[in-house]
């Protein structure tokens, strides 16, 4: 057996923060969370203060490292994309390929099928869209969006049995109940995004088995008195998950404290990046379906936008989300890390990850007091 002992560092295993202890990692697995005076024999990694942490699970994450994956969806993509946010904690994400043809979906789909099992950072795919409104299409391309076919209920079912964790975006306006209810069924994790839709509309797919909303308050019907919309529907239903893109830029701060008081049941908003390229690369441009994108400074962080202005995905890291959720929507430590670990691991339904208890994966991240990264861990091995 390969053991590791860390210590040194503040250990939060998901619930709570543990003071004085050493995380014992065995064969890649946690195994223990122990007293400094009842350590088992194994290799001694010291950590200068800080806290150490499940690694950081980000559901929504269209690029980075210089690559956006719509440019080439392949293997060689995703792996780029994770070591591109794997400096700012990311140890698992969804690569996201945004409204294309039904070419590059069908290559993403084989493309992550290969790169889950490479356990090197994906844990799965995100398909936002063609399944969009063109009402609401953002930096998507309105001429690709379509409705959900029953060929594409069949495909996405076999993707998601290949893939295993197989996240899709969709309309409220191009799915109907019945076909949501046929994805949730297949394993598909179905979140109504990018949609103009009614409350009701909304409600009736997540009682469907719609799982959750694609960054909350973008590209979507909003909060009316008389019509509470998708993001009224979001937040009033129990059951439903929230991504929220925490940049500044996005979505002002009031609006998320809101969001956070009101939202029910425990722990449904979690955060995502929506990163596009630039992240973890020194460039300050670059092209989306033919339309340049470029990096805007100012803010609690820069932003990506189109030559009209429209926001074109984020420039944030999850480590620079969590900092923001300390500093302007009233987080404690302990909720703002796990709107970036155990929220998104239990939306994706990713059992193996996200906290630190025996016999889940030791994918772990080192920071400072004040969220600067300092060292990953992918499996117990330093990443």
């Amino acid at each position: 057996m390969s053991r590791k002992i860390f210590s040194g560092a503040r250990i939060f295993d998901g619930e709570r923060f543990h003071d004085d202890k050493a995380l014992v990692v065995a064969d890649g697995r946690v195994e223990t969370i122990a007293a400094l005076n009842h350590l088992p024999e194994g290799e001694a990694i010291r950590l200068d203060g800080g806290i150490l942490s499940a690694g950081f699970i980000d559901a929504q994450v269209n690029g980075g490292g210089g690559r956006m994956l719509n440019d080439a969806p392949s293997p060689a993509s995703m792996y780029t994309i994770a070591e591109g946010h794997r400096p700012y904690g990311t140890t698992s994400l969804l690569p996201t390929l945004i409204t294309d043809t039904a070419d590059a979906t069908a290559a993403a789909i084989e493309a992550a099928r290969q790169a889950v099992q490479a356990n090197r950072g994906v844990a799965g795919l995100h398909l936002e869209g063609p399944h969009l409104a063109p009402a609401r299409k953002g930096a998507h391309l309105a001429e690709l969006m379509r409705p959900v076919e029953d060929a594409d209920v069949k495909a996405l079912g076999e993707a998601a049995q290949a893939i295993g964790t197989l996240l899709v975006t969709m309309a409220a306006e191009q799915v109907t109940a019945r076909q949501v209810r046929q994805l949730s069924e297949a394993g598909i994790i179905v979140s109504i995004g990018h949609s103009d839709c009614s409350s009701e509309a909304a409600e009736a797919r997540f009682d469907a088995g719609a799982r959750g909303v694609t960054h909350l308050f973008n590209a979507m019907s909003q909060l009316g008195h008389r019509t509470p919309g998708l993001v009224g529907a979001a937040l009033d239903h129990p059951a439903v998950w929230c991504g929220i893109i925490a940049d500044g830029h996005h979505v002002d701060p009031k609006a998320l404290r809101t969001a956070l008081r009101a939202k029910r049941g425990e722990g449904k908003l979690f955060f995502v990046t929506d990163a596009m390229s630039l992240v973890g690369s020194a460039e300050n441009s670059f092209t989306l379906n033919g339309r340049t994108v470029r990096r805007e400074t100012g803010g609690f962080c820069s932003k990506l936008v189109l030559s009209d202005g429209t926001l074109a995905g984020s420039d944030v890291d999850m480590a620079s989300a969590i900092r923001y959720g300390l500093t302007y929507l009233d987080l404690s430590l302990s909720e703002a890390l796990r709107m970036a670990t155990i929220y998104p691991a239990r939306f994706l339904k990713i059992e193996d990850r996200g906290r630190l208890a025996p016999g889940l994966r030791a994918d772990l991240v080192h920071m400072t007091d004040r969220i600067e990264v300092k060292q990953t861990w992918i499996n117990g091995e330093a990443a």
